[in-house]
């Protein structure tokens, strides 16, 4: 679900247009989708070659 709402934040969607296309989840789970995203993308390391 993190992909999909990441691709559609990507793609431009709102949060309400996510939570129009998925009423079943709530504001603080896309939030909480979005704020997993960023720690995750924090933690990786980037090596130049």
């Amino acid at each position: 679900m993190v992909r999909n709402i990441l691709g559609m934040i990507a793609g431009g969607y709102s949060i309400e247009k996510i939570l129009d296309c998925y009423p079943e989840l709530s504001r603080e789970s896309v939030n909480g989708a979005l704020e997993y995203a960023a720690k995750v993308i924090d933690e990786d390391q980037v090596i130049a070659s």
